[in-house]
C-alpha cells in the first residue's frame, strides 16, 4: 500500500500524536521505512496491507518531490510578503544588523552561523542555503517584523497556545535525540558544543539539578533553554533533555516554525558532535 492510500486511512488532522508533523509524513514513513502503523491511534486498520519495496520507493520519491515543490513555492510567497518591508526599521527588533549601504539585507546569527538575508535570496556562512525548510524558517522570522524582547520567562512546549499535539514531536525529533547523543559525554565536550552554538550558561535557579544547561540563541530573538540530565544507571534513570522557550517566542515564529527550529537545534548538535 502506498503513502497516499495509507493517508486516506488517517484522520488527516495533522494532530502529531504519531510523532510526525503531518499525516502525510506519517504515511510516507510507514510505506517507506516500515514505521509502525499503529503509532497513529486513529488509523483504520481494516484490510491494511503494505506494498512491495519497489512501490514504496516510487511513492516516497513522489511524496518528497511534492513536498519540495510546496516548500519552494512557500519560499517564493514569503519573499514576496517581505519585499516591501523597511529592513532598517525592523532590524533592531529582530536582533539583526543593517546598513544603509545594503538596505535590502539583514545580517544575523542562526545556530552559530552567520546569515545574510536579502529580499530574494540568502546565504549562510557565505554558502547558499540549499534546504528550503531553512529558508522558510528564516523568512518567517523576518516576516514577523519583530516583537517583544525575550524576558527569560521559560515555558515548555506544552505551555504554549495550541501546542499540545506538538509535544511528542518535539520529544521525538529534538529532546530525545539530544539526550541520546549527549549521554556519557564529558562536561568539557558539552561546554564546547554550547559555545559553538553561541550558547551561554542557563539561569542557575532552573539548572541546579541538571548535568549541563545552556541558553542557545537559535535566532537572535528566539533563545532556547536546553537542559540535560545524564543517565544514572545505578538509580534507574535514563538520560533526559528538555527544551524551554521564552514566553514571547510566538511573537517571532508560529508553532510549526518553532518546532522546526528546535529540530534543527538537535540536528546541529549531532553534526557538531560528529565532527569532534
Amino acid at each position: 500500500m502506498n503513502p497516499f492510500e495509507i493517508l486516506q486511512r488517517t484522520p488527516k488532522t495533522n494532530c502529531g500524536e504519531c510523532g510526525h508533523a503531518t499525516c502525510l509524513a506519517f504515511a510516507a514513513a510507514v510505506a517507506r521505512a516500515g514505521e509502525e502503523v499503529t503509532l497513529c491511534p486513529y488509523i483504520n486498520l481494516q484490510g491494511l496491507e503494505l506494498e512491495s519495496p519497489a512501490g514504496k520507493k516510487d511513492m516516497e520519491e513522489l511524496a518528497d518531490q511534492v513536498s519540495e515543490e510546496q516548500d519552494l513555492a512557500l519560499v517564493k510567497y514569503l519573499q514576496s510578503k517581505i519585499s516591501s518591508f523597511d529592513f532598517g526599521a525592523i532590524a533592531e527588533s529582530l536582533g539583526a544588523g543593517w546598513t544603509a549601504a545594503q538596505p535590502d539585507f539583514l545580517v544575523f546569527r542562526y545556530l552559530g552561523r552567520e546569515v545574510h538575508l536579502g529580499k530574494s535570496g540568502l546565504l549562510m556562512d557565505n554558502d547558499a542555503v540549499v534546504d528550503p525548510r531553512d529558508q522558510i524558517l528564516l523568512y518567517n522570522y523576518i516576516h514577523s517584523g519583530g516583537g517583544r524582547k525575550p524576558e527569560g520567562n521559560w515555558l515548555g512546549m506544552e505551555s504554549l497556545p495550541n501546542s499540545i499535539s506538538k509535544v511528542k514531536t518535539l520529544a521525538t525529533y529534538c529532546e530525545d535525540k539530544i539526550a541520546k547523543n549527549f549521554v556519557g559525554k564529558s562536561f568539557n565536550t558539552l561546554m564546547e558544543i554550547g559555545q559553538q552554538l553561541d550558547g551561554a550558561p542557563g539561569p542557575k535557579d532552573l539548572s541546579a539539578t541538571s548535568s549541563i544547561a545552556f541558553v542557545i540563541p537559535v535566532l537572535p530573538m528566539v533563545p532556547q533553554f536546553l537542559l540535560f540530565w545524564d543517565e544514572e544507571p545505578d538509580d534507574g534513570f535514563d538520560a533526559k533533555a528538555k527544551v524551554l522557550f521564552d514566553n514571547h517566542v510566538l511573537d517571532f515564529l508560529d508553532i510549526e516554525s518553532l518546532l522546526f527550529s528546535a529540530e534543527r537545534l538537535a540536528e546541529r548538535i549531532v553534526y557538531l558532535l560528529e565532527r569532534q
